[in-house]
């Protein structure tokens, strides 16, 4: 889910040595030296870690092709029972009963893998932006999260439409679907394509959460799974904090492994803002001490 605030790719801070006394600390101690990186060294990325991951590890293929894989097990039970639906009752106000089968998938890391805009982002020593995202997607060059191609035609071929509900605004629509066509993801026409600036009569967006794209999509359709990276992929995150999202996953924890299916994205999400207060106008050294301020070391 590409979402309107910035990712997480910042760069460190200069690189230093502390100083280190054994013994008895002295009145005044030394200053400490600081080092300068050596030329051609690469500089410090809180991303570096996530993109390597995601790109070379195959413990991220497997969590993925197991996602798609254990998902279209259940298609069928789906499809049998007239009252499955996978959209919270909030966001459904008419009787999905005897409506058109379909799956909501987000489409960035869950559908397609934008990993290397975020390698591009760490090389540079950049940070996301509109710009450079668009001309990533105008590129069309991302490619299938592994699982998932198989995963939407088993789908489709079962009379099931796949509805891409993304981040992504609407004037990247034609690229998206381009590249989604491209790498054989069935696309049945434009409509399917539910992006960030979709009107939705009577229903007023909240920034970039999706509740009104799908309270949309259930009008039209049984919604038989969601697939996401991000837990707004899934329900309305009314409270971004580590909080209000485990109150959420205590409400809702049971729906994972059978109406809602979610794909590893260590590289950005709300999850990363929820531990500074939301704010990204602050310093990045800053946001930086509350994440780690956030960690637990009592395990």
């Amino acid at each position: 889910m590409r979402s309107s605030f910035l990712a997480a790719t910042a760069l460190a801070g200069l690189f230093s040595l502390a100083a280190c006394q054994r013994g008895e600390p002295a009145a005044t101690p030394p200053a400490a030296p600081v080092a300068t990186a050596p030329a051609g060294a690469v500089p410090a990325n809180d991303n570096l870690n996530a993109v390597l991951w995601v790109q070379t590890s195959t413990e991220y293929q497997a969590l993925a092709r197991q996602t798609f894989k254990a998902a279209a097990d259940h298609l069928d039970q789906a499809l049998a029972e007239a009252n499955w639906d996978a959209l919270v009752p909030g966001e459904r106000a008419n009787a999905g009963t005897g409506l058109k089968p379909a799956v909501i998938m987000d489409v960035d890391e869950t559908v397609l893998d934008n990993s290397p805009y975020q390698a591009r982002l760490v090389r540079d020593g950049k940070a996301y932006d509109e710009v450079t995202w668009a001309a990533w997607v105008a590129e069309k060059k991302a490619r299938p999260v592994p699982g998932v191609v198989d995963f939407a035609r088993a789908a489709a071929a079962r009379g099931v439409t796949i509805l891409y509900l993304s981040n992504r605004a609407e004037h990247l629509q034609e690229a998206t679907l381009a590249n989604l066509r491209a790498e054989g993801l069935p696309v049945a026409d434009d409509s399917v394509f539910l992006g960030l600036g979709t009107y939705v009569e009577g229903c007023e967006q909240n920034g970039s959460e999706k509740n009104c794209r799908r309270q949309l999509a259930g009008r039209e359709y049984r919604v038989l799974m969601q697939f996401g990276d991000q837990l707004g992929d899934f329900t309305e995150v009314v409270n971004n904090t580590a909080e209000g999202r485990a109150a959420l996953m205590d409400e809702y924890g049971d729906w994972f492994g059978e109406r809602w299916w979610m794909l590893p994205n260590p590289t950005y999400g709300s999850w990363e803002p929820a531990a500074f207060n939301n704010d990204w106008s602050q310093p990045v050294e800053v946001r930086r001490a509350a994440k780690q301020d956030a960690l637990d070391y009592a395990q």
